[in-house]
């Protein structure tokens, strides 16, 4: 059961050859700068064939596709009618479905005799309560237009949340989770019993936790000001709220080591920067404390997420009259696997999980071939 895996971005394509069962990776990369997808798959191909994996023996091609919208939430098998519905998309994550589209298409010519599988990162948010998912905003026009908070990176916080509760030889079903998925794109979900009950991205992957280059939650007056005020179009706003917010926006830089180096030369924009993304991390803990009513595990995640032990020290310290206590010594540890960095007496269990968003869209490929 190896499934060729392929994530499509706006200038890269990253690929990965996984057998479904095992979870052994045959081969893996990224091609980028890319301006034509047909031109990548054939690097990709040509790398397949290098590292001795051929096309005649995959079973299916697995695609990420970050956004489902309201009707998308199960793994499926992609025809040109499900296509033109992922570009029908296209408004609601503008940077991401677009470059997925042209990826499926040239994948589906260069290997028409397999099928070729959506796997939507919205899917895992799709049953959240309604409380969570809903914004309090006119319902006809809510309705209309589709909106209501659909989440993000919900593959890698179903496959994390999964993976602590075999860690902790525990069943899913009765574990309240918090999952901090720390990446450039970074979100956090409360998982009670296996569900999703609230998550921080939204209707796009802009609200939340501050990213790298993404601003996170902010007053929508905002926009209007800059429109209103500045002279910025929609456009120009929603280029710099992606693209220039965020870490990058207040401290000039995306690259937390640098920005920890630059913090420590006495930096105050690096500082800032630094400071107000640990904020709203802080922040989401605490609301996710309280939605949850107690917390069993807290896992950290993605590149900051696993890598960082100064954004997981600042994130939970002085948080052990609610539950919580990290190990200094687990948590500076290098380790690059599942591992706990809690204390023994601390009630909520800390873990780092290294995710798999990958393995996961394997996975749910083949779970799609065996009907």
């Amino acid at each position: 059961m190896s499934v060729l895996v392929l994530n499509s971005g706006s200038s890269s394509v990253k690929y990965q050859v996984l057998e479904a069962d095992s979870g052994r990776s045959l081969c893996s990369g990224i091609v980028e700068r890319v301006t034509d997808y047909s031109a990548a798959l054939r690097e990709v191909f040509d790398a397949l064939t290098a590292a001795g994996v051929h096309t005649d023996d995959l079973v299916a091609v697995g695609h990420r596709v970050v956004h489902g919208g309201r009707r998308f939430y199960q793994p499926a098998v992609i025809d040109d009618e499900l296509l033109a519905k992922i570009d029908e998309l296209a408004p609601l994550a503008p940077l991401h479905n677009p470059p997925a589209v042209l990826g499926i298409r040239e994948a589906r010519k260069l290997l028409p005799g397999l099928p070729h599988i959506a796997v939507f990162d919205t899917a895992f948010f799709h049953d959240l309560p309604a409380a969570a998912a809903e914004y309090a905003i006119d319902r006809e026009v809510a309705e209309r237009w589709h909106i209501r908070r659909y989440g993000f990176h919900g593959t890698s916080h179903r496959y994390v949340s999964e993976q602590a509760a075999l860690f902790l030889d525990a069943p899913l079903d009765s574990l309240n989770q918090i999952v901090l998925h720390l990446g450039n794109g970074a979100s956090a979900s409360a998982i009670a019993g296996g569900r999703a009950i609230d998550t921080s991205m939204g209707l796009t992957p802009m609200e939340g936790l501050v990213m790298g280059t993404r601003s996170g939650d902010l007053d929508p007056g905002i926009i209007m000001y800059l429109w209103r005020a500045a002279g910025m179009t929609v456009e120009d706003i929603e280029t710099m709220l992606n693209r220039r917010s965020g870490v990058y926006g207040l401290g000039g830089e995306t690259d937390f080591r640098e920005l920890h180096k630059r913090v420590d030369a006495g930096d105050d924009d690096a500082r800032l920067a630094y400071e107000v993304y640990i904020h709203r991390l802080r922040k989401y803990i605490g609301a996710y404390l309280a939605l949850l009513g107690r917390a069993d595990v807290i896992t950290f995640t993605a590149g900051v997420g696993e890598n960082d032990a100064l954004v997981r020290r600042d994130a939970l310290t002085g948080l052990s009259s609610l539950g919580i206590e990290l190990d200094e010594t687990l948590n500076s540890a290098p380790e690059r696997v599942a591992r706990r960095i809690s204390a023994d007496k601390s009630p909520t269990t800390v873990l780092v999980i290294p995710t798999n968003e990958e393995l996961a869209i394997a996975r749910a490929c083949a779970a799609v071939l065996e009907g």
